[in-house]
């Protein structure tokens, strides 16, 4: 006979609620990021921290299965991006997209980090929607999603099912770009090196673990000059005070370059916020850009709620738009989102909204919201154009 003596009933066991399985998630991604810097020798560098925090499978923040996207806190979300504050973003980016595609000859979209879908579901109904310019024997267009992510995947799919069988997805780099490529948010989401000025240097930044806690702490050797004056000509300066801590792309820089690599003819359209260089790298700018984004809320701690919050820094354009050149790219534009929307026909496309979306439209274009901050800059290959987004106020000589 079994003796039970030694159990104590306890009732029926309870469910465990979202909450639980979050909690059991972020503890399994710290389990896993404080097992990498241990096997990396007890320090790890903030980009490959950044890298697990954002993209671990099925623990990172993207690919956790968080609902990230929306108009505010009651939805759930973390943050808004244009593409949900109004369809008309993607209604007035659809016309620089159809001028590119003609340019092009071809009838494919290329989208990098669709997130909700939102975008790729308003550039759609807009390219599907007839144009004078447009030959009536033209095929419809198609378009590609390039997601990391398997959830977002599984969210987009169900947002554009009625555009099946158009619509198909990869995880990976096709091998063969032509047409337009679209990429809305998608650098500044991309990991980042994080420099600290001590000593009159640079030193790298990375991660440590203290008492069970992830912290930063730098490497003494100083960052490597000709890598860094390769990277961010002006952090050789020596302006800088001491404590000041900023970033360098190696990655963003990275993926434009393999976009160089694959796009054989047309453009590329990149949208998000940053500055130019001499902006960007401002000794004034003690605190770099890195920001993190919880329940539309701000903070600059990466090292806490790892995996339950976005982490993302601005885009240095001057960077991309280099790398851009030596891979083989044109740049063919650089101005603000404001005026990039303006010179597409936002006005006019407002023409018959009512006042609610055109309140939030505003929103993208007005200077203290996401106009000003916000850049667009488009790359090309093979195709002879003059963007119509823009022909007034492009800013590429200020890069």
């Amino acid at each position: 006979m079994q003796d039970n003596s030694g159990i104590r009933a306890t009732g029926p066991t309870q469910p465990a609620t979202p909450q639980d399985a979050a909690a059991g998630a972020q503890d399994a991604l710290r389990r896993r990021i404080a097992a990498r810097i241990a096997a990396a020798g007890g320090w790890l560098p903030f980009d490959d921290f950044m890298a697990e925090a954002l993209y671990a499978p099925g623990l990172g923040y993207y690919s956790g299965g968080r609902r990230i996207f929306g108009l505010g806190p009651a939805s759930g979300s973390d943050f808004v991006t244009a593409p949900e504050l109004s369809p008309f973003f993607g209604r007035t980016l659809a016309v620089q997209v159809r001028e590119g595609l003609a340019a092009s000859g071809s009838r494919e979209v290329f989208e990098f980090g669709a997130g909700s879908g939102a975008l790729a579901e308003a550039l759609l109904e807009a390219l599907d929607a007839p144009a004078p310019e447009d030959d009536d024997s033209s095929p419809p267009v198609t378009y590609t999603i390039v997601e990391l992510s398997a959830d977002l995947r599984e969210r987009q799919q169900r947002r554009l099912a009625r555009f099946a069988p158009r619509v198909r997805w990869l995880d990976a780099w096709p091998d063969a770009l032509r047409g337009v490529v679209v990429g809305n948010e998608v650098l500044d989401a991309m990991p980042v090196k994080l420099l600290h000025r001590a000593g009159g240097t640079w030193h790298e930044r990375g991660v440590v673990v203290v008492d069970g806690a992830f912290a930063f702490a730098d490497l003494d050797a100083p960052f490597e000059p000709a890598g860094l004056a390769q990277a961010a000509p002006a952090l050789a300066e020596p302006a800088f005070v001491e404590g000041t801590v900023t970033e360098i792309h190696p990655v963003a820089e990275a993926f434009v370059a393999s976009l160089a690599e694959r796009l054989e003819r047309g453009i590329a359209i990149l949208v998000d916020y940053g500055f130019p260089e001499h902006e960007y790298y401002h000794p004034q700018r003690t605190g770099g850009t890195l920001m993190c984004h919880q329940a539309h809320q701000a903070d600059t701690n990466p090292l806490a709620d790892v995996g339950a919050k976005d982490i993302t820094a601005h885009v240095n354009w001057s960077g991309i738009a280099l790398a851009a050149q030596e891979a083989g790219l044109a740049v063919l534009g650089y101005t603000s989102q404001a005026r990039f929307l303006i010179n597409c026909g936002l006005v006019d496309l407002l023409a018959g909204a009512g006042v609610a979306e055109r309140a939030n439209a505003q929103k993208l274009v007005n200077e203290h919201e996401m106009g000003e901050l916000f850049k667009v800059l488009l790359l090309a290959r093979g195709v002879e154009l003059d963007p119509v987004g823009f022909r007034d106020g492009d800013r590429s000589h200020r890069l």
